[in-house]
């Protein structure tokens, strides 16, 4: 079997996480990335650090399989997209459709949101992240706003 064939083989949240492919040659660009972020994407990783949603945290440009996300939450396997304009060119949408088709083949869900939306809907868009981390609570079987840690909080 592919690794990018591979689906859940038990409740990720009660056993383990299974493995994402991770390519490191793009943890330089990912660092890169975050050093240069867009900004949409600083507005909406405030609103997203430090366990704001639910209180899941979240990685920012992470790599996953050939590719950098702009924000990924483990534990609900919730990818999180900012299209700027770029990603309405034809040739950016045409990568960003095989991105997304690699990505929710690893079984991850992924919402677009565009850099505008994030600039000046603000909150429409963190109703729309919260309703869709509620959804995968329940997908999950996971207690409504219970926070998954990796280590036990002292």
């Amino acid at each position: 079997m592919h690794i990018t064939e591979m689906k859940y083989l038990f409740p990720l949240h009660k056993i383990f996480m299974y493995y994402i492919p991770y390519n490191k040659s793009l943890k330089e660009f990912s660092r890169d990335l975050r050093k240069n972020s867009t900004l949409g994407e600083v507005l909406l990783w405030r609103e997203l650090r430090a366990g704001k949603i639910n209180g899941y945290t979240f990685n920012r440009q992470k790599p996953i399989d050939n590719y950098i996300v702009d924000f990924y939450c483990k534990p609900l396997n919730l990818v999180i997209e900012v299209d700027g304009i770029s990603h309405f060119f034809e040739e950016n949408a045409v990568k960003d459709a095989e991105k997304q088709k690699i990505i929710e083949s690893l079984g991850l869900e992924l919402i677009r949101v565009t850099e505008k939306e994030v600039r000046f809907s603000r909150k429409r868009v963190l109703q729309a992240i919260v309703t869709k981390v509620e959804e995968m609570e329940e997908k999950l079987g996971i207690e409504k706003g219970r926070v998954i840690h990796k280590h036990p909080p002292c």
